[in-house]
């Protein structure tokens, strides 16, 4: 891998992130993509957990423009700069239409974090609107509705299932989502809010984070008495194996927590996952969708994982002490350079970010495709490393 000047190599990627983006965005407009089969990607329904991450890379390609590059000047990075296309009313539109989802509840679910951090709570945050404000504080209060007092743990789905009752199950991307409930304290000054996301986070290091570091992505809980019940291999390979993109949840997740909270357990918890995730990987950029997996299913990879861990790391290397900080640094800028020179579209074509992504293999659903969470945390490590703050920080914007 090529590190001689890493400053060139961001502006760069940076630069074709914008322009790449810009020109899918006037196909999706304010649509849902979801994953990228055959290099198009798909258009979801508002309600599907996963429709913040469009709105969220818009705004980052909003408020982060491309930049001169005085080392090179090739035409994407003149096109990028010269022809930028103004993608905000397009989140917008996409908020709106997320704003629905919020007077049903059986279209709402912990997953209120990715939808609103990256939406509304951008757009407040960005220019000041009161109504994604009023949206935001919403949602905070609908995900501090699920919140188990029984157990000390925020209720996952909403669905049924024959195999585990979906009333007592936590999942591990929970991690993710808390930082709306960090930004509604803090916005408000309603301790409430950063109450329940402690307990929850407490909740998940004492159930989730195993001996030897690596992290289970469902736990089932008694609804009633909140007794554990029993751990799920979820979308991993099975019970006790180390799905890779939960493990990235827990890393960047704890990073997040430490960062809002200053609780110093939660930054021992990202610093140990971390280490996990990257003895792991080894000399890879992209690992498997399962750590443990079995050779015979080494066949799909997942790099929405490493895109994840890679701002993770960025977000870690913030908070340890100095002499700490460039080990944590120099991973995610490694990874992040890998996945830019080795699995972007830039070659292939198609319109999503990053390429290699598995969605649910278990399931067999989408193996080895461009997914948009993926690209958004590839965009934003790419963001982190020009100075700025990804959009789940309490500094962000």
């Amino acid at each position: 891998m090529n590190t001689t000047a890493p400053i060139v190599w961001q502006t760069e990627a940076w630069n074709w992130v914008v322009q790449q983006t810009s020109t899918t965005a006037t196909v999706i407009q304010d649509q849902f993509p979801h994953v990228a089969e055959q290099g198009e990607y798909d258009r979801r329904e508002a309600e599907w957990w996963t429709a913040g991450f469009w709105p969220g890379l818009l705004w980052l390609v909003h408020s982060t423009p491309a930049r001169p590059n005085s080392a090179t000047d090739s035409s994407t990075q003149e096109q990028a700069i010269n022809n930028r296309i103004d993608v905000s009313a397009w989140a917008e539109s996409c908020e709106v239409q997320l704003e629905q989802c919020l007077y049903d509840p059986e279209k709402v679910d912990h997953d209120l974090g990715f939808t609103w951090l990256l939406s509304g709570v951008a757009h407040y945050r960005l220019s000041g609107n009161l109504e994604s404000r009023r949206r935001g504080l919403l949602a905070a209060n609908l995900l501090a509705a699920r919140y188990n007092v029984r157990g000390r743990y925020i209720r996952a789905w909403n669905f049924g299932s024959t195999f585990m009752d979906t009333r007592g199950v936590a999942i591990i991307d929970s991690m993710m989502n808390l930082p709306l409930l960090y930004w509604a304290s803090k916005e408000t000054g309603d301790p409430r809010y950063q109450a329940l996301a402690i307990e929850h986070a407490d909740t998940i290091a004492k159930e989730f984070v195993r001996e030897d570091h690596s992290i289970c992505h469902a736990v089932e809980f008694d609804p009633f008495t909140g007794e554990k019940v029993k751990e799920h291999g979820g979308q991993g390979f099975a019970p006790g194996s180390a799905w890779a993109r939960g493990t990235a949840w827990a890393l960047h997740g704890f990073a997040l927590s430490y960062a809002y909270t200053g609780e110093q357990r939660y930054l021992e918890i990202a610093k140990q996952t971390a280490q996990f995730f990257l003895t792991e990987l080894g000399e890879d950029i992209v690992p498997f969708w399962d750590f443990r997996a079995p050779d015979e299913h080494r066949i799909a990879w997942d790099s929405s994982a490493a895109a994840i861990a890679a701002s993770g790391l960025l977000e870690l290397a913030r908070h340890v002490p100095e002499q700490e900080q460039s080990f944590y640094q120099r991973a995610g800028e490694l990874l992040v350079q890998g996945l830019y020179e080795q699995f972007s579209s830039r070659e292939t074509g198609g319109e999503g970010l990053i390429s290699k992504g598995t969605v649910h293999y278990p399931e067999q659903k989408y193996l080895n495709v461009s997914i948009i969470y993926g690209d958004y945390f590839f965009a934003e490590a790419l963001v982190k490393l020009q100075g700025k703050q990804g959009l789940f920080t309490p500094e962000a914007y």
